[in-house]
């Protein structure tokens, strides 16, 4: 892969990425509800199209919704395509080679949006609950055969989406240092005015 030349804000004429939901399931359910965190992660630098990163999305999300029902999971996407790929159209008709340029005036008109991934990138995580941990790694495995290249499922030691290990959050908890923060918690510390701990410790509670 050489280095990324168009971003689609600069580059006139770009069709639409296919994916536009990055964040599906049950969204707004609190990090105690969904302790278990899964990762998809590629084993490759490579390209993954907009239409293979929606076709995985939607796979994964029919069987989770089938297996567990619909509000048993939140899933995020968390690559995002873009990088704007050319094409140089060739005719191919009859006659062509007197139309054609060959390689005079080669840069090409955009033919589509693709993500540019890393080696250990997360592709998709899903949060959900323990119970659920065999049902999570057959959907991510399905969402792998979508891809190219290699991919590999990865069970976190985090508890959901948070910055922090099941010993640490439990421990934090019973401390009554947790906020909620959508799908994350904020830590309430020791710095600061007394005014803003004494509100912070009475949202936590």
């Amino acid at each position: 892969m050489g280095r990324p030349t168009d971003i689609a804000k600069y580059c006139r004429g770009v069709p639409d990425a296919k994916i536009r939901i990055f964040d599906l399931g049950r969204k707004k359910a609190s990090t105690d509800e969904f302790p278990l965190c899964v990762h998809l992660i590629s084993l490759e630098k490579e390209q993954l199209s907009s239409e293979a990163i929606e076709a995985g999305r939607i796979s994964c999300n029919k069987y989770i919704s089938k297996t567990g029902g619909k509000d048993s999971f939140h899933m995020r996407v968390r690559v995002h395509p873009w990088h704007v790929l050319r094409i140089n159209k060739m005719l191919s008709c009859a006659g062509a080679d007197r139309l054609q340029t060959g390689m005079r005036g080669a840069f090409g008109k955009p033919m589509g949006t693709v993500a540019r991934v890393n080696i250990g990138q997360i592709i998709f995580s899903i949060r959900t609950r323990d119970a659920m941990l065999a049902n999570v790694v057959e959907a991510l495995r399905r969402s792998s055969y979508k891809f190219p290249g290699r991919q590999k499922i990865v069970v976190s030691k985090k508890w959901g989406f948070t910055a922090y290990n099941r010993e640490a959050y439990q421990k934090l908890k019973a401390d009554g240092r947790l906020m909620n923060d959508g799908a994350n918690v904020k830590v309430i510390t020791n710095h600061g005015t007394l005014a803003q701990y004494a509100k912070d410790i009475a949202a936590a509670n």
